[in-house]
């Protein structure tokens, strides 16, 4: 990287514009960075940093929108085996939805295990509804074809009705290995929207998962890094297999998280092949050899 802003903070404080000494008032403001990285907290705190480093939630949620967010809540396991979306950070995410303005916002994800034992034992219903949002199942009549104007191998794929017609989409997906596409992360996890079978698009994965995410790209990415699943993914299942990170990353492009997102698993771009892929073909917003990454430090 060849931008790169360090903070560290002992505490969780925020400065807001009126509280900024009256010499700095007025004064040309430095631009918002591309991407945040926040370590060394716990959830709700890592995201309210690293949201109000990007500018506060309402630059991307407007008064009256309908709001998707997706986590990952594929899998039948409780939240410390790091193979869902950490729940405490749905929650708030939904939270300041509703505080930046959204009219309503819905959480779902298409599991792979029995989705009412996913979306209970992940905790992430029980306290995303807390907060207000509806969480409903996937339906499998909800679901519309589109026309993919990047593919290359593919033309046209479902996708689920009701994150086509939201006005924005978070995409909140855990870091976490991945026994065929090495990590999953903001690319990986839009598989949860989408129809027909799945199973079909790890033949040719890199290209496939890259034609039908091109054209559904998420208004904000946050990456779930508090705890990764470092081996044994993505199902996981093993305590043994678990980090506690205490990490998130967050940007309004996903292909910048999803590679910021690879270091926290030391792996380089070329050995990722669907993010890999997400470059090659300029998906990316921001230059990534010149990226402006803000890295704040919790934990001193």
């Amino acid at each position: 990287m060849k931008r790169r802003t360090f903070i560290k903070t002992s505490t969780i404080g925020t400065i807001g514009a009126g509280l900024l000494p009256v010499s700095l008032l007025g004064q040309e403001q430095d631009p918002l960075p591309d991407a945040v990285r926040v370590d060394n907290g716990e959830p709700a705190q890592l995201f309210n940093q690293a949201i109000l480093s990007l500018g506060g939630m309402k630059q991307f949620i407007s008064q009256g929108d309908i709001v998707v967010i997706k986590p990952n809540i594929g899998w039948d396991r409780a939240p410390e085996y790091a193979a869902n979306t950490n729940p405490d950070l749905v929650a708030e995410v939904v939270k300041s939805c509703y505080s930046a303005g959204a009219k309503e916002v819905k959480v779902f994800d298409r599991t792979c295990n029995d989705p009412r034992r996913c979306y209970s034992n992940s905790e992430i219903e029980e306290k995303a509804e807390k907060e207000g949002a509806e969480v409903s199942q996937i339906r499998k009549n909800k679901f519309s074809s589109i026309k993919l104007k990047q593919g290359k191998v593919l033309k046209e794929w479902e996708i689920y009705k009701d994150y086509l017609e939201a006005d924005k989409v978070i995409n909140i997906p855990i870091a976490k290995h991945h026994s065929l596409s090495r990590v999953s992360l903001g690319t990986k996890n839009l598989m949860g929207v989408m129809g027909g079978n799945r199973g079909s698009i790890h033949t040719g994965f890199d290209e496939k998962i890259a034609d039908i995410s091109s054209e559904i790209l998420p208004t904000l990415t946050i990456i779930d890094a508090y705890r990764i699943l470092t081996r044994n993914g993505p199902t996981g299942g093993n305590l043994a297999d678990v980090k506690l990170q205490r990490s998130l990353i967050a940007s309004s492009c996903m292909v910048t998280a999803d590679y910021l997102g690879m270091e926290l698993f030391s792996l380089p771009l070329y050995q990722v092949g669907h993010i890999r892929e997400m470059v090659d073909r300029g998906i990316n917003k921001y230059d990534l050899t010149k990226l402006n990454l803000k890295q704040i430090d919790l934990g001193s």
